[in-house]
């Protein structure tokens, strides 16, 4: 370059000027179609890597020509929202490592500083950059940092509203609001132990117990996370459902995102490498948690507030691109609307205790499709004679709202909306005061049987100091699905300053034994529908449904939800009878767990039910 007498300075911003143009296409991509945009990524970090080490060998010459701190500091944080990006396309953590590197190096180095209060684009750029490392540590669990970037955040808005005109930070003071609520929902007690798969806490995958029915084994390869709630507690777009459910379908490698290093923040990620690794005075997180032992992260797209059509096109996509020993997993969190009634359901005697039983009972014989005792979710009002289950959807009105209501449909989500996408397999979670509508697809697919876990209709009842809607603290189903023990907490109106740790470790252990427990009487059962069986074999599809059982139980056996099928969620296909609250197995479960938290008479259990070191000798 040099030969050709071309200024450094000129060489710098042509390089700056291609990395702008790259940038601003892969910025605007979708979190899906993966396998073809990872090229795209390749090329602009390639680009970026050349102009960061371009600037940093001629640093000299272009702050003599000109270059300010700020725009060193732009490069680095735009890497790590690149890298940022790629993690949220392949749920790979070491990108999500590499770019709380970067954006930690842009923090410490004060690259936005000089010249702050002066120009309003540069405070924006701080604000910027602030949020957006607010979200990769959020995701990292990186709390300590989370919260030191939350007060400048604080700080930051609060001088800029004297400094300039208030009204150009009005949207700024919305996000302070947005992540204040967010930690306080998500509390140090909901993160007690991690929401991602750990080896020191879970099963371990070589040591699952072997499906009896399982004619083949499925593999969580993909996930599609959908949540809105009007006002419902969010950071950026990532909901408080969809951060925990997030979390919950990715491994922790070695403890590393909840045991905390001890290390000082400072020289963090102060020396890049050409790739933009940290140098070597630096800590390596990317090497902390990068575990070669560890499956890859079943990809993931999150969405909020999406129109149906775009739903479809993501879901499409990804149906297109799962492997052949692949599942899809969906989660939609969303109210919903319905002018469909279901029957009574049917009750069963258990000792004198007269207690639900859900469509969770009906057992499939030989094969046979079992008839849900709350009627069939697409019953008609006026059948004709003669009805297929297919021709039943015609009926279905109900829908889950994805975005603010009205449009004619835009934002709404019906059942037979993901009848078309049952060729491949589907693991479906909805939580949603409509979600039994989605029973509808049972019987209906076209190819695959799709298995569902279904959210109660209506929030259980809860002490007045804990609200159960969706707006201060989730969804209460979701917090059973990914914090099980802390949800049931939640339900007993306990909270993380009222809870003895011991008292917390014990029932975390009772409950971890009778989770492994409900495992092995599935594997072993020659009831269990094969739709389930070709699932159990996956740990994080496994660790959900056991995490239902468990949810079921409690909420058939509390007293203030006992007998009303309202309060109870639902599974499709139904589940073995050895599994359900009905048995003494279960009952003796749920009584050992809530005995240690004191809260033994909160709960209706069956006469004969007790501790075994209560019960008189001899007796089984």
């Amino acid at each position: 370059m040099s030969q050709n007498n071309i200024p450094v300075s000129e060489v710098y911003w042509s390089l700056v000027d291609k990395a702008d143009k790259k940038f601003s296409k892969i910025r605007d991509l979708p979190y899906y179609e993966r396998n073809r945009y990872n090229t795209y990524f390749y090329k602009v970090f390639k680009v970026y890597t050349q102009l960061w080490k371009f600037q940093q060998e001629n640093r000299q010459k272009l702050v003599e020509a000109g270059l300010k701190r700020w725009e060193i500091g732009d490069i680095a944080s735009r890497i790590g929202q690149l890298y940022f990006g790629q993690y949220m396309r392949t749920s790979e953590a070491s990108y999500l490592s590499e770019s709380y590197i970067f954006y930690e190096a842009v923090l410490t180095r004060e690259y936005f500083k000089e010249g702050l209060f002066q120009d309003l684009n540069l405070a924006n750029k701080q604000l910027r950059f602030l949020s957006r490392f607010l979200l990769v540590c959020l995701v990292l669990n990186r709390r300590e940092m989370v919260h030191q970037l939350v007060n400048q955040l604080k700080l930051l808005v609060d001088e800029c509203k004297r400094t300039f005109q208030e009204t150009d930070f009005k949207e700024w003071k919305l996000v302070v609001q947005e992540i204040v609520k967010f930690l306080k929902a998500d509390t140090a007690f909901m993160n007690i132990r991690p929401l991602r798969y750990s080896f020191l806490l879970d099963l371990h995958p070589d040591f699952l117990p072997h499906v009896t029915n399982a004619k083949r084994k499925l593999i969580l390869r993909d996930a599609i996370l959908s949540s809105y709630h009007p006002n419902e507690v969010k950071f950026s777009e990532l909901t408080l459902d969809t951060f925990r459910m997030l979390q919950c379908l990715e491994w922790e490698p070695r403890g590393s995102f909840y045991q905390s290093s001890g290390a000082s923040s400072s020289g963090t990620g102060t020396n890049f490498s050409q790739n933009g690794a940290a140098g070597p005075g630096c800590i390596n997180y990317s090497q902390d948690i990068t575990d070669p032992t560890l499956p890859p992260n079943p990809h993931k797209a999150v969405l909020y507030r999406t129109s149906i059509t775009h739903f479809i096109a993501v879901l499409a996509t990804i149906c297109e691109e799962l492997p052949p020993d692949g599942i899809l997993f969906i989660y939609l969190s969303a109210s919903g609307s319905s002018l469909h009634t279901m029957s009574s359901p049917s009750r069963t005697c258990i000792g004198n205790k007269n207690i639900i039983r859900s469509s969770q009972s009906h057992i499939i014989h030989s094969g046979e499709n079992s008839t849900s005792p709350f009627g069939s979710p697409c019953d008609s009002p006026n059948p004709s004679s003669g009805q297929s289950k297919g021709d039943c959807l015609n009926y279905q009105t109900s829908c889950l709202h994805s975005g603010a209501r009205g449009g004619r449909g835009v934002n709404c989500i019906f059942p037979c909306d993901i009848i078309p996408f049952t060729r491949r397999p589907l693991f479906l979670v909805i939580d949603s005061d409509s979600s039994k509508t989605f029973m509808a697809i049972n019987g209906a697919e076209k190819g695959e049987p799709a298995v569902m876990l279904l959210s109660p209709s209506s929030s259980s009842p809860m002490p007045a100091a804990v609200d159960s809607s969706h707006h201060p603290s989730g969804s209460l189903f979701t917090s059973f699905l990914t914090a099980p023990l802390q949800a049931l907490c939640l339900l007993l109106g306990f909270s993380g300053s009222d809870i003895e740790m011991d008292m917390y470790n014990k029932a975390e252990k009772l409950l971890s034994l009778s989770l492994n427990d409900w495992g092995s009487m599935l594997a072993t059962s020659d009831n269990l529908d094969p739709a389930w069986a070709q699932v159990l074999g996956d740990p994080f599809l496994r660790r959900l449904l056991l995490r239902f059982i468990f949810c079921l139980a409690v909420l058939t056996l509390y007293a203030p939800t006992f007998n009303k099928k309202e309060f109870l969620p639902e599974c499709m296909p139904y589940l073995p009878e050895v599994v359900l609250p009905t048995t003494a197995a279960s009952q003796t479960a749920i009584m050992k767990i809530v005995n240690v938290l004191g809260a033994t008479n909160s709960f209706i259990f069956s006469e004969g039910i007790m501790l075994p070191e209560n019960k008189q000798t001899g007796e089984e």
